[in-house]
């Protein structure tokens, strides 16, 4: 028999620790648990003091320590022309082709005026000038892709001027050539120019500018209204935009601005449609009946997607799939001049989430708003997307040579190198094995791999014709060396079938483009969001793509339907430009 608490004579005289207590006590425990568990996350590092240092106002104001202070090597001149550059279509005259004809199979993305429109309801409230600062993320290209993506999306929706940190050297994209560049900006892979000019809600400056503008004339100020200037030790003349080789300038910033601790793993981040009084408690609302509404079972939501336009509760609900809290865009963020976020693991908020996954909007429509902007103007810059299109039509020429009348090819990303996850790397018959009921015999295959030794693919070529982007030097003789990466990304994403590496975020990027093709071109599957690509390895992935399933852990290790599906949902068709 089960073993009880023995008995006890009640006692006459009242005690502090009588039963009634000890269940107060209980409840109380319980009730601080669960609100821990479930309540809001909203943390910000501490905002410790900066004093002025007289030696870094004397530096910044006279200028021997400033930008440019120091003539610094010219890079050779940009090949694309971002000034002239537009949202709609792809010109790729100016490239070196292809035709607008052939190039045109390559744009996903869509001219729609009414976004461009769009100016954030938080944009007039708080400081006149605010700002969001962010380092890169620490890892390779496509983790950096991946913050941009997210702190683009936060500076649209938070009405905040975004300031691009300074040009660094990217993991894999060092290749020497004394004609192009090596060590980048952002505005060397996005039309960040453009964006500006055709979003009069958009603003982009420079770290330089941010400086120039803000901390050398004294405007930035601690809350005391002290101005707040770089320690003396850091040269901002020769400032590197990764967050390991400028970390002491990082660091200051940090301390220096409103830094949230918002860890993607434990909330999503809370955008209310509107500022004013009762925002704050709405979303608390919202977040405690999503809590009561969502399936515990992710498996539920497999074919089964909420509806882009649904109450919030039910949006929220999907959204947050394991994570345990909303993190608010509050008024004290608001009202902050700065805000900035981080690039590193060891802060506990490094942006290693797809902007989507992490991003809720109280108002569906400014969900759908923020999704398109991504798709339509943080996409790979012209000159790339033209090297890819001619890649493409040549592959499809070789492919009706092969036999097939309509040109179509099927495309593998294949990682291999550094990839740490070892179950992924598996030899050339375990992927034949795994994709062979996929794809037809002797039909055109391009792989995108950072394997070099081209004989490890040898029991694919048995049984498909293979193509590899250096097949193809030939079309891209002028494009940089450095965009060998995104160029394999786009030309894999045009396969019929596509087969990737979980786990890659180089994977991921292809099924997004490939999702966001499905639903412009309307193709099978893509009321759902579902897209014909596989996993040909770990096993019980492979079909993860083939149907609608929402966000799950690990948030980076896949894409998720959520980020296209019915993107253009509250859009006129007759409106679009492109």
């Amino acid at each position: 028999m089960p073993i009880k608490l023995a008995s006890k004579k009640k006692s006459s005289s009242s005690s502090p620790f009588s039963t009634k207590y000890i269940i107060l006590l209980l409840i109380g425990a319980i009730t601080a648990v669960v609100f821990f568990n479930v309540g809001y996350v909203s943390k910000i590092v501490p905002d410790d003091l900066i004093m002025v240092n007289p030696m870094n106002k004397k530096s910044f104001q006279d200028g021997t320590k400033f930008l440019n202070s120091a003539p610094r090597p010219t890079d050779p001149p940009r090949q694309h022309a971002p000034d002239d550059h537009q949202v709609a279509g792809l010109n790729c005259d100016r490239f070196g082709g292809p035709s607008p004809e052939i190039a045109k199979e390559m744009v996903y993305w869509r001219d729609i005026p009414a976004d461009a429109k769009f100016v954030s309801p938080f944009a007039g409230h708080g400081p006149e000038r605010k700002y969001l600062t962010f380092e890169p993320d620490e890892g390779g290209w496509n983790n950096i892709r991946m913050g941009l993506e997210t702190v683009v999306a936060l500076a649209h929706a938070m009405g905040r001027t975004l300031v691009l940190p300074p040009e660094q050297g990217i993991y894999l994209m060092r290749k020497e050539d004394s004609k192009k560049k090596n060590r980048f900006t952002f505005r060397d892979f996005f039309h960040f120019e453009s964006i500006e000019k055709e979003h009069p809600g958009v603003k982009i400056i420079s770290m330089e500018e941010f400086l120039e503008q803000e901390v050398k004339t004294g405007q930035f100020k601690d809350e005391y209204g002290q101005p707040m200037y770089p320690p003396d030790t850091v040269d901002t003349s020769t400032l590197d935009g990764h967050p390991r080789n400028g970390r002491e300038f990082w660091h200051w910033l940090r301390k220096a601005s409103k830094a949230p601790v918002w860890n993607f793993d434990e909330c999503v981040v809370g955008i209310p449609a509107q500022p004013g009084p009762g925002t704050e408690k709405r979303l608390h609302d919202t977040f405690e009946e999503a809590v009561i509404r969502k399936f515990r079972n992710p498996a539920k939501y497999r074919d089964n997607p909420t509806q882009v336009n649904s109450i919030p509760a039910l949006r929220l609900a999907e959204m947050l799939a394991y994570r345990t809290g909303v993190c608010q865009y509050s008024n004290k963020f608001q009202n902050a001049k700065v805000m900035h976020f981080m690039g590193d693991n060891a802060s506990g908020a490094r942006l290693l989430v797809h902007f989507y996954a992490f991003l809720f909007f109280e108002d569906w429509k400014q969900d759908l708003i923020a999704k398109r902007f991504i798709r339509d103007h943080l996409r790979y810059i012209d000159e790339i997307q033209c090297g890819a299109a001619r890649v493409v039509n040549a592959l499809r020429k070789i492919s009706r040579d092969n036999g097939d009348p309509n040109g179509e090819y099927n495309s593998f990303h294949i990682r291999r190198g550094d990839f740490q996850y070892k179950d992924t790397r598996v030899e050339a018959e375990v992927i034949y094995k795994n994709m062979r009921n996929e794809l037809v015999e002797n039909s055109t295959v391009f792989i995108a791999t950072d394997e070099r030794d081209k004989s490890f693919f040898d029991p694919l070529k048995e049984h498909y014709h293979l193509y590899f982007l250096d097949d193809f030097n030939d079309e891209l003789l002028e494009v940089n060396k450095n965009y060998v990466g995104m160029l394999d990304q786009l030309v894999a994403s045009r396969g019929r079938v596509f087969s990737g590496a979980f786990y890659s975020t180089f994977t991921n990027y292809i099924n997004r483009v490939r999702g966001y093709h499905s639903q412009k071109n309307k193709l099978p599957g893509y009321e759902m969001g579902a897209i014909d690509s596989y996993y040909y390895i770990p096993k019980g992935t492979k079909t993860f793509m083939k149907h609608y399933h929402s966000i799950q852990s690990p948030i980076w290790a896949q894409e998720f339907p959520i980020g296209w599906r019915d993107i253009d949902h509250d859009v006129d068709e007759a409106s679009i430009i492109s």
